[in-house]
């Protein structure tokens, strides 16, 4: 009889044999419990399944691509409305103004922005009649012609009579503009008006006169079609005097006269722009 020494090891063996034949079978030819042909056809399968899937994603890109339109975003539905920007790009500015490196800051960015509005680069666009919308037809791709905005419109805001935009004065000037809404073309005669937000009036004065945005700048056609595009300005100079200086003012500014909208709660920024100014001297 065989000991139990003899049983164990034999046992032992027919395990280890087993291990090995889920791997590989060498009677049957099955690699982990699939044949050549088994692992062929599932190989086939996801090759085309997921061939399937790519083709149907490329083919879901190419016909939403035919829908869109290389000059005129398909969905415009969300900005209907535009928003007030400010130049300088500070919604918080303090300066003394016997101290031009604290203001430097504020001119250079009014200087830098109001090279395109040179009157010597705005006599290349077209000098359009006032009051009405400035509207083109055109054939595909054709360029649209653009009404000039001379700088020197800005008049004591345009940095040309003083390089430091009324600065050095206590007297600072901040510029406005829409952003830009292809298509847009306001109702009404829309312009800007800033108030305190005090007890006491400050006085302003606006460039253009009366801070108004014509509508010969509207509509704008788009990036593409309207390359040489600038946004019309309003510049606003805040007359302070020494009541004004070493306290913060707030200043709120708003598109008014027309059907654009001023007083959503949601956006801050749609059709007004609210900033914060201390004068030191």
């Amino acid at each position: 009889m065989a000991s139990n020494e003899d049983k164990s090891a034999a046992k032992e063996d027919e395990n280890a044999g087993s291990w090995k034949d889920s791997i590989f079978n060498p009677r049957t030819g099955e690699f982990c419990g699939r044949t050549a042909k088994s692992w062929g056809l599932i190989l086939l399968f996801y090759l085309v399944f997921y061939a399937f899937l790519a083709g149907m994603f490329v083919l879901t890109i190419w016909v939403m691509l035919l829908t869109l339109d290389d000059y005129v975003p398909k969905y415009r539905d969300r900005v209907p409305h535009p928003g007030l920007v400010i130049r300088p790009k500070q919604l918080d500015m303090l300066f003394n103004r016997s101290q031009p490196l604290q203001f430097a800051q504020y001119v250079q960015t009014l200087e830098s922005f109001l090279q395109h509005y040179n009157d010597t680069e705005q006599e290349r666009n077209v000098a359009c009649a006032a009051g009405g919308y400035f509207e083109q037809e055109g054939e595909v791709g054709e360029q649209r012609k653009v009404c000039q905005f001379k700088r020197s419109d800005l008049s004591l805001c345009s940095g040309l009579s003083d390089s430091t935009f009324g600065y050095t004065e206590g007297r600072p000037c901040v510029l406005l503009k829409m952003n830009r809404i292809i298509g847009l073309k306001p109702r009404g005669d829309p312009y800007v008006n800033c108030t305190a937000k005090r007890d006491t009036p400050i006085q302003m004065q606006y460039f253009p006169s009366e801070g108004r945005f014509d509508k010969m700048y509207f509509p704008y056609y788009g990036n593409k079609l309207h390359e040489r595009y600038v946004q019309p300005l309003v510049a606003v100079k805040l007359l302070l005097n020494k009541d004004d200086y070493n306290t913060e003012l707030t200043i709120e500014c708003r598109i008014e006269g027309s059907d654009l909208r001023n007083n959503d709660d949601r956006d801050k920024f749609l059709g007004r722009v609210t900033f914060r100014i201390t004068v030191k001297e």
